[in-house]
């Protein structure tokens, strides 16, 4: 490796990986933030907690690596151009595609790292992170309810005073609120001295034992009289047991799409088994569907299979007599063969005959339309770690020759341009998928739709910076269009005085 290919990848590493742990350490503090109830006030060890974030961390790099490589390019090479390093190898006869050269190698190398870690290690680590959450609801119950606020675990409102024991499973001074089924108002509340939690590790059940207290439920009035009463039931008992359901726990806020959605667990191999199973599971929906479909029309009754002669031996007609027929030959208008009270009848039937039939279908409709979204969301983790390898090149084939055009290193202007294509990139990688996920469009372009936009952008500035054919004026072209909408309001205001003078 020739010096200067060495000092170039030197800088280029050196920068990558200071602007790598800022952003990383960023990301995981929104993490934190993110999980703080889950994690304050929950008598964990320090140990636990740094597990639990190393857990979640992993799944931060497909946003973190793209930004940091955007970021140490633009840093790095507009660092080379402001100190004239690029004027020198220019006078030397190497090209800035030449420079670009070892660092184009060094991408490919991280890319493929990167590919290693989207397909093998998230998916590991999600999975951990998932029920990690869940191991810990249930070897540590007391992490379900905080001391001394109100903690909302399903249709249920409780607060302790006071926690004790080796587990916090011990609780002093009670309240718990029961919801109703509308989730407005209380439909009992119970006080009780002391309270016990146990819970097996075999099972989603925590149990809650109440000891020395009050039962206060609302009785419903039935009339005027009783309303003005306000009736209610009270009971004092010794203990009252309840069963928490700590899946109501597991499934609140931001972490509801996560642990539905197993798809981010999976690597190629078993996404890609995934997926055809559930292609095939669509494809014998669908056809179930239609076969009942053709059935429920193949047996719909038809008047002119009808006998009107036939009658029963008691000398009622038969259910179907009911529709008579008149006595002539069915021309033109089949109703008209009917008495006005028949016609109502049969009017009604293939009234509720067409709606059953609307029903069902959008009923099939909503279930195929559902599993076609889990298909797409599929599709959707399979691409995505294909596009963080990719989303490395993007990012350095923009950095690096921006860096050189603009001229600037350091922190000021190149984390200005950072995030304002890091922003687009992301935008629109969101729009795409989420555009994706509901059947808007193919899932191959929701999860290439950033790369597929900003890839002209880079394959622009890279044959700009390399072609020396000038610069690219940022500044400039601002100005142009501030002064555009200037000229064009200045001449509506111009019309419009001429219109008021005439």
């Amino acid at each position: 490796m020739k010096i200067l290919d060495r000092y170039i990848l030197t800088s280029f590493v050196s920068t990558l990986f200071t602007v790598f742990i800022i952003l990383y350490f960023i990301f995981i503090l929104q993490g934190i933030w993110l999980f703080i109830t889950e994690l304050a006030g929950k008598d964990l060890d320090f140990f636990i907690i740094v597990q639990f974030l190393l857990f979640y961390s992993p799944k931060m790099i497909p946003l973190v690596l793209p930004l940091s490589v955007l970021l140490a390019s633009i840093m790095t090479f507009g660092n080379f151009a402001e100190h004239y390093e690029f004027a020198a190898m220019k006078a030397s006869g190497i090209s800035l595609k030449r420079a670009m050269q070892p660092l184009s190698i060094f991408i490919a190398i991280l890319a493929i790292i990167s590919f290693w870690f989207a397909n093998d290690v998230i998916p590991k680590a999600e999975y951990r992170f998932i029920n990690m959450r869940k191991e810990i609801l249930q070897t540590k119950p007391a992490m379900a309810i905080a001391a001394g606020q109100f903690n909302d675990v399903g249709a249920i409102n409780i607060k302790v005073d006071k926690k004790t024991g080796e587990k916090g499973q011990y609780l002093e001074n009670v309240t718990m609120h029961i919801k109703s089924q509308s989730g407005y108002d209380n439909k009992a509340v119970i006080r009780s001295i002391d309270g016990e939690l146990a819970s097996d590790n075999t099972s989603n059940i925590l149990n809650l034992h109440l000891f020395n207290g009050n039962y206060y439920e609302d009785i419903v009035p039935k009339t005027s009289a009783q309303m003005r009463k306000k009736p209610f039931v009270k009971v004092a008992f010794e203990k009252y047991t309840m069963n928490i359901d700590l899946g109501a726990l597991q499934d609140d806020g931001a972490q509801r799409e996560e642990i539905k959605n197993t798809y981010h667990m999976l690597n190629i191999k078993e996404l890609t088994y995934t997926i055809d199973s559930l292609e095939s599971s669509l494809t014998k929906e669908k056809n179930s569907n239609m076969e009942n479909l053709l059935v429920r029309y193949n047996t719909i009754y038809t008047p002119y299979n009808y006998n009107p002669k036939s009658q029963s031996k008691s000398g009622d007609t038969q259910v179907i007599d009911s529709l008579k027929i008149k006595e002539k030959s069915i021309d033109g208008d089949f109703l008209t063969a009917f008495t006005p009270n028949s016609q109502g009848r049969i009017l009604q039937s293939a009234i509720d005959y067409s709606n059953n039939i609307l029903f069902n279908t959008e009923s099939n409709d909503a279930s195929s339309l559902a599993q076609i979204k889990k298909i797409n969301d599929h599709y959707l983790a399979l691409y995505e770690k294909f596009v963080i390898a990719y989303s490395c090149f993007l990012m350095y084939f923009i950095g690096a020759p921006l860096g050189a055009i603009i001229r600037k290193g350091g922190l000021g202007l190149p984390i200005v341009f950072a995030v304002i294509i890091f922003i687009l990139y992301h935008f629109v990688n969101t729009f795409g998928k989420k555009l994706a996920q509901e059947d808007g469009i193919q899932p191959i372009l929701g999860a290439w739709a950033g790369a597929l936009i900003l890839t002209p952008l880079a394959i622009f500035l890279t044959l700009k910076a390399t072609r020396d054919n000038g610069e690219v004026n940022f500044l400039g072209f601002f100005y142009t269009v501030g002064d555009f909408f200037k000229r064009l309001f200045s001449k509506k205001e111009q019309t419009e005085e001429k219109q008021t003078i005439e």
